[in-house]
């Protein structure tokens, strides 16, 4: 079975984020997604998420960045999310193919059904994009380490920009 690769926007507008109902007759149907679509073949990604947005939503794209990519198998399909973060386009989104679009907070994501390639999706759409640690006691690495296996266990994804610790010396880490 072949792998569809998919180009998906994590599009955000304040402390929103749009979501598109999938159509009822497709594979996954009724489920709520992360607007996007089929990469065609040969096309470079960016070119492929700036088309994809474009037919779906009617909108610009202005800016982004990768944000996570989740390789997931159906028992019927076997697709590879590649997904953005969009923090910046131009237009107001319309379901330009007739699919319902609407704005919710990152919180309210989890009382949406979205199909089982997107869940992952949706834990990397609600981490902050800055995460800051305090060391109350122990050492920071052993913080570090019990952080990153509660994330582990929980199956979430999560990004850092920058980790950084000061010691009660004042030495910076």
């Amino acid at each position: 079975m072949k792998r569809v690769h998919v180009m998906a926007a994590v599009i955000e507008r304040g402390d929103h984020i749009l979501i598109a109902r999938r159509p009822d007759h497709v594979h996954q149907g009724g489920k709520w997604e992360f607007p996007g679509g089929k990469l065609e073949q040969g096309e470079d990604p960016v070119h492929g998420l700036r088309r994809e947005l474009q037919e779906e939503l009617g909108i610009e794209l202005v800016a982004a960045s990768p944000l996570i990519r989740i390789a997931h198998d159906y028992p019927d399909k076997q697709v590879l999310l590649d997904v953005w973060q969009v923090t910046g386009f131009a237009g107001e989104p319309v379901g330009r193919e007739g699919q319902q679009v609407r704005w919710v907070t990152r919180d309210a994501l989890v009382e949406f059904e979205f199909p089982a390639a997107n869940v992952p999706i949706v834990a990397a759409a609600r981490l902050p994009d800055v995460m800051s640690f305090r060391r109350i006691a122990g050492r920071l690495k052993s913080s570090l380490r019990n952080w990153s296996k509660h994330w582990s266990l929980e199956r979430h994804w999560c990004r850092f920009v920058r980790v950084s610790c000061r010691s009660p010396s004042g030495r910076n880490y």
